[in-house]
């Protein structure tokens, strides 16, 4: 249980020092407190956010010999009570003397003690002390024999979750074994363990331990500033389980707890048996944790089946980094209780405004309130709520008109879903009496042109899928949206003159690149009207402007291709946050139809066929070639040279037909 660390051994890793019999401990900066801990925390050196050193010490029952290195001299082993001085337990000395203690850890036996420290003597209350100490021989003998075990029991047989009967009337002591090295009885920390003596064994603990005999649910029924929840456990009838054998951490939320909360939210809870229940069991840990064992932040399960991230700040425990424990370490014969002054809602318990207004959507939540929708988001109704994150109201929320309450309807779904089961093609029906499409992707789930930005929140009704933009409902089929946006009346004259209409209005998942009227002008315009005269060859090319699937700008990461329509790949990339097509920009994305999205593009794009020649996707015009070569040849001759090559006939003939095919050179 202590490293033994060598000379430059890295932090963590457990070594054998080259001094003999030597020990490392964790020593908490300006304090006295000592950690034997496991190797494996010494990496973050702090302990409970504060730092620590690596000192070493002699081993237990080892001592240093001047000039020899670490501590070479063996001790000779003591009884118990000889061994009490030596590990740093004087008090508890004193004490086995003043109580008549002595004489049995002096005589022949096997025993265990758990010896309060010195340290843990001092700090206990005043009036409990004088209590002790002013009745030696029955209520000091008892508290020190309820220390101890009749039997040698060493850290290796200190069991996770075990009881050991003490020699006070077989009282049970609490033992228990965290993963991360540390030991405690009765929640009261082991300083040092496995000091032998001829007669038993010491462990050094860092409190005086009392004995427990009341449940969980009789702590709960003793304590008056446990009263509300009383009620609320006995409401829930949660008061068996916490009768039960069994370890767990209850940590007590107070009535001040509960009075911090909205007495409309409290009442509403109170009035709901599955919220409640939800509510008490979110504050119920699986297992018993005392606070000496967290020095670290770790996440522990409750019987709601959801986390907590129990820490610690100095002296203070925290629960998902707040400091809101008021009284630690209340043991209980199945457990333990620590009282916290907040309460802790989770999640299953809440409404769907509760929800969104403590997450990254609050500004949706106040824009479903100005458009009026506010009951949706705080009744029984079972609803999912597509929220966007407030990035996408940087700029102010919009103006609430009769269009934007009917978008904001389409924001909120008929049924209580979970993101995990949803599927690709799945059908959603809204309260705006819209029809929403899910699409999943490799990289993202989506409904619509909004893909789901986080992991839901699922409460007590309704469920939040928190969404990385406004959604858009589709309306028409792509050739109706087409039609409807003046900017493509050149590519539904196209489409209609190539017999694709019917195509492109049958139901269906297409992807279509729309080439603007702008991309058509920016063709020359004896290739666009040959373009526009060869029905053949216009089919093609509109053909390789749509993909046969559903591809939202959300799905598209560094390259996606897809195979259109004409056979050849198209490629769809993000740069810059802009979408590309074939490396060509696109203006505008996701303008969602009933059969499929469209994409808004100012140029035509050409499939490998198509290409122009000076790509070189295809074999090169022979008379480009000899102009490429002749100019090449220009570079490296002399000027007599070049003024020959400039009047050859060939280079005058060629220079005419480049200025012919360009419109100018």
């Amino acid at each position: 249980r202590r490293c033994q660390v060598g000379p430059g051994s890295t932090l963590g890793v457990s070594t054998e020092r080259r001094d003999p019999n030597v020990c490392a401990v964790q020593k908490l900066i300006g304090t006295n407190r000592k950690y034997f801990t496991n190797c494996k925390q010494w990496y973050q050196r702090k302990i409970c956010g504060k730092s620590t050193v690596i000192s070493y010490e002699c081993c237990p029952g080892y001592e240093k010999v001047p000039g020899e290195k670490g501590c070479p001299a063996a001790l000779p082993l003591s009884n118990i009570y000889e061994t009490l001085g030596v590990v740093g337990s004087a008090t508890t000395q004193l004490y086995s003397d003043r109580s008549n203690l002595r004489p049995e850890i002096e005589g022949p036996g096997s025993f265990t003690i758990f010896a309060p420290s010195n340290e843990a003597w001092a700090s206990l209350p005043a009036e409990t002390l004088d209590s002790l100490v002013s009745n030696v021989n029955i209520e000091l003998l008892n508290a020190l024999r309820y220390h101890m075990v009749n039997k040698r029991v060493l850290t290796d047989d200190l069991k996770h979750g075990t009881t050991l009967n003490s020699m006070y009337q077989d009282l049970p002591i609490q033992i228990h074994h965290y993963p991360n090295g540390i030991v405690t009885v009765n929640c009261a920390r082991l300083l040092k363990a496995d000091h032998h003596a001829t007669n038993g064994v010491v462990h050094v603990i860092d409190k005086v331990i009392s004995t427990t005999t009341n449940s969980i649910q009789q702590v709960i029924e003793t304590e008056e500033s446990l009263e509300t929840l009383r009620a609320a456990v006995a409401a829930s009838d949660l008061n068996s389980l916490l009768e039960s054998e069994g370890q767990y951490t209850l940590l007590a939320p107070t009535n001040e707890a509960f009075e911090k909360i909205p007495r409309e939210t409290l009442n509403r809870i109170l009035g709901d048996p599955e919220a409640l229940r939800d509510l008490l069991n979110h504050h119920i840990l699986k297992s018993a944790m005392c606070a000496e064992a967290i020095i670290a932040g770790l996440t522990m399960e409750t019987l709601e089946g959801t986390t907590l991230d129990v820490g610690c700040s100095g002296e203070e425990l925290t629960l998902n980094g707040k400091a809101i424990i008021a009284n630690k370490d209340v043991l209980a014969t199945n457990g333990v209780v620590h009282f916290v002054n907040e309460l802790l809602i989770p999640d299953s318990a809440k409404t769907l405004f509760e929800l969104a207004q403590e997450s990254e959507v609050s500004k949706s939540t106040d824009f479903f309130r100005q458009a009026g929708l506010s009951s949706h988001l705080t009744g029984s109704e079972q609803v999912t709520l597509l929220a966007p994150v407030n990035d996408v109201f940087k700029d102010g929320l919009p103006v609430v008109d009769s269009n934007m309450k009917n978008l904001l309807l389409n924001h909120i779904v008929r049924d209580q879903l979970s993101s995990k089961y949803l599927y690709h093609g799945q059908k959603l029906q809204t309260l705006g009496d819209k029809e929403l499409r899910v699409f999943v992707y490799r990289n993202n789930l989506c409904i619509e042109n909004a893909c789901i930005a986080a992991h839901d929140k699922r409460g007590r009704f309704g469920t939040l899928f928190i969404m990385d933009k406004m959604l858009t409902p589709p309306s028409g089929s792509v050739m109706d949206v087409l039609k409807a946006d003046h900017r493509f009346s050149t590519l539904v004259a196209a489409i209609q003159s190539a017999g694709l209409t019917e195509n492109l209005n049958r139901p269906g998942t297409f992807t279509v690149f729309a080439p603007t009227n702008e991309a058509f002008r920016a063709m020359p315009q004896g290739e666009l009207n040959k373009l526009m005269g060869n029905a053949k060859e216009l089919a093609n090319i509109l053909k390789f402007h749509v993909a046969d699937e559903i591809l939202v700008s959300g799905a598209v990461g560094a390259l996606v291709r897809l195979k259109s329509m004409q056979g050849d790949k198209l490629e769809v990339s993000m740069k810059n946050n802009v979408i590309h097509i074939n490396k060509e920009p696109v203006a505008e994305s996701d303008i969602m139809a009933t059969n499929g999205v469209i994409y808004a593009v100012n140029s035509v794009l050409q499939p490998q066929a198509s290409r122009p020649q000076e790509r070189g996707d295809e074999p090169a015009d022979p008379a480009l070639e000899i102009f490429k070569q002749a100019s090449a040849v220009a570079l490296c001759v002399c000027p007599t040279q070049l003024g020959l090559l400039l009047a050859a006939p060939v280079y005058t003939r060629l220079l005419a037909r480049m200025k012919e095919n360009s419109g100018g050179f």
